[in-house]
């Protein structure tokens, strides 16, 4: 098969998964919860707090603009950010169409160059609201 018939394959398939994940509200979850990752680790300010709800709580006292300040100060801080998921689950809410869960074990480090400088393990539980179409994150507990 030529190589551009396979790409072409590729691609076809590629864009037939995405277009599930947009009708399959679970897939859609899952995608949300990588995504926050994903924009923590390019430390990318804007992008995270595009998937943060106006009405954010995290361990019900700090909101949307603690985000922003502690993700620019880690941000800043340090060269490479990353988190490991060491576990997760993602499930709908069988009581509301538009809310959904996640929770895992999960290691944020934070280093200048290969080596962390700061490590920590969480156990966090994050709510998420769908809002038109886009799952956000409203509640995050950690422990």
């Amino acid at each position: 098969m030529p190589v551009w018939k396979l790409a072409t394959a590729a691609v076809m398939v590629a864009l037939l998964l995405s277009g599930c994940a947009r009708d399959d509200p679970q897939a859609a979850l899952v995608a949300a919860a990588k995504a926050l990752q994903e924009n923590i680790e390019n430390k990318d300010t804007a992008a995270l707090l595009a998937q943060i709800h106006p009405e954010f709580r995290a361990n019900q006292v700090l909101d949307r603009e603690w985000v922003r300040r502690t993700a620019t100060l880690m941000f800043l801080r340090h060269r490479n950010v990353k988190v490991l998921a060491l576990s997760s689950d993602s499930w709908l809410d069988p009581s509301y169409a538009d809310k959904g869960r996640s929770e895992a074990q999960l290691a944020l480090t934070g280093a200048q160059g290969l080596l962390p400088q700061s490590a920590g393990h969480y156990h966090v539980r994050l709510e998420w609201l769908l809002e038109d179409g886009d799952w956000l994150l409203a509640r995050l507990d950690w422990e």
